[in-house]
């Protein structure tokens, strides 16, 4: 059976840490003229998003592409899907034209497990629902590691995550990556969009942190995971859990801001992030690619970083 990527829990701290090294690697990959290796030449990397993504997917195939994979991508409106065919059948087909890596994002939480059941290839979660997405807290975690040159963990570092927890895949991953390397993780949050049980910090004034900080992740309000209205207006959540320009201005010159995108401005962000004098949010971007190489070249890759080396894939 193919070693997979399905979350954070799954992985462990050795495994994280191991990623994020690997990372390091793909990097200096990345900093060449021509960033790419053959590491990854004869697999296949199937990209299967049954729910929107421009960063994601993207990320994940210039990530291939860069270690030499052949990709697929596959687009859920033009598929037997639309003739009924099933989601297992779907798989299957696609299995038996010699993939190596399912990367899956879809809209049930779960998915990724159920994939792993009917095929042999590698299977890597890019975001299940409201539950998990894995590659999005190993970029977050590689992004303060290099920002902060903070190699051995993240002991001492406090972090404020603001805004939709609820909905947030982003907040569960995220949130377990930073305490696994030593961070403590507040949320911020008005209480109806916090999940029903968390076992985390929680405080409902993000004024009452913003001194305290060194790391303050903002999240997207996601209006479209939303069955009812859980704020009275999105003026009244900006003013309460907003980065307005007064909070900005509090803001200590160590502390990081980041998002994961896409950014609701002037909900979440009432600011323009690149007069802010933290903002890593291009950072993330970046280094998702360099993480997902990472990621692919551990599940699928011969586990020597000499085929990084030497001369690159024409």
């Amino acid at each position: 059976m193919s070693r997979s990527l399905l979350s954070i829990s799954e992985l462990g701290e050795p495994g994280l840490r191991r990623l994020l090294s690997i990372a390091d690697h793909m990097a200096e990959v990345n900093r060449r003229p021509n960033p790419k290796v053959p590491a990854l030449r004869g697999k296949t990397v199937c990209n299967l998003f049954f729910e929107d993504s421009t960063r994601t997917r993207l990320s994940f195939e210039t990530a291939a592409k860069r270690l030499s994979a052949d990709t697929m991508n596959f687009a859920v409106s033009q598929s037997s899907l639309n003739k009924g065919e099933s989601l297992r059948d779907t798989v299957e087909t696609i299995a038996a034209m010699g993939v190596d890596a399912f990367v899956i994002r879809h809209g049930s939480s779960g998915a990724p497990w159920q994939l792993g059941a009917w095929t042999n290839a590698s299977v890597i979660n890019a975001g299940d629902g409201w539950h998990a997405h894995p590659t999005q807290a190993l970029l977050d975690m590689y992004t303060v590691r290099t920002a902060l040159n903070r190699l051995e963990g993240f002991d001492g570092l406090r972090v404020a995550m603001v805004g939709d927890i609820k909905h947030s895949r982003v907040a569960r991953s995220t949130t377990e990556a930073f305490k696994m390397l030593g961070a403590d993780v507040t949320w911020v949050s008005p209480r109806t969009l916090l999940p029903p049980s968390h076992k985390e910090h929680v405080v409902s004034n993000l004024d009452e942190v913003l001194d305290d900080i060194d790391i303050l992740y903002l999240l997207r309000m996601q209006k479209e995971r939303m069955n009812e209205a859980l704020v009275p207006n999105l003026r009244e959540y900006t003013t309460r859990f907003g980065l307005t320009p007064e909070r900005a201005a509090r803001l200590g010159d160590h502390v990081l801001v980041m998002h994961p995108g896409p950014m609701n401005r002037g909900v979440e962000m009432a600011v323009d992030p690149s007069e802010l004098r933290g903002n890593v949010i291009n950072q993330q971007v970046t280094n998702g690619i360099n993480v997902r190489m990472a990621v692919l070249f551990d599940l699928l890759g011969s586990g020597s970083e000499n085929s990084l080396a030497g001369s690159p894939e024409a």
